[in-house]
């Protein structure tokens, strides 16, 4: 079943909030082969929370997660994120286009610390297969 075109501009709930440690970064840095000297975490730490919010909308669209294949993802930093940061991330369709019987949803996700601060905003593509895929 195609994805509802009303969905874009929607704003979902922000995720709860996740105090960021030097053991979880420790912990992604060696996941994903990155160095990490104790200071701010890898660019691409922000997904975790991203993960968490696009999960999120998922479940609350009944969208199936085995019919996503992630397209894209990107990062913008207002700051690096930090040991002792704790943040949360809010997503918001951005778009939505149907290509070869395939959805193609764009989100934007910004990553807000506890003053509710930008901290980084990500924006991913998702391709949602369609039925026959």
């Amino acid at each position: 079943m195609p994805v509802d075109q009303s969905l874009v501009g929607r704003v979902f709930p922000p995720t709860r909030p996740y105090a960021v440690t030097a053991e979880a970064v420790g912990a992604f840095a060696a996941a994903s082969g990155t160095p990490y000297d104790g200071g701010a975490a890898p660019a691409t730490f922000p997904i975790v929370l991203a993960f968490d919010a696009m999960n999120a909308f998922l479940e609350a669209e009944r969208i199936d997660l085995h019919r996503i294949v992630h397209g894209e993802q990107r990062f913008a930093y207002e700051r690096p994120v930090v040991p002792g940061d704790v943040l949360t991330a809010t997503l918001t369709v951005a778009s939505l286009r149907t290509m070869g019987g395939n959805d193609i949803i764009g989100t934007t996700s910004e990553v807000s610390d506890a003053d509710g601060t930008l901290v980084c905003s990500t924006s991913a593509t998702l391709v949602h297969r369609g039925a026959e895929a």
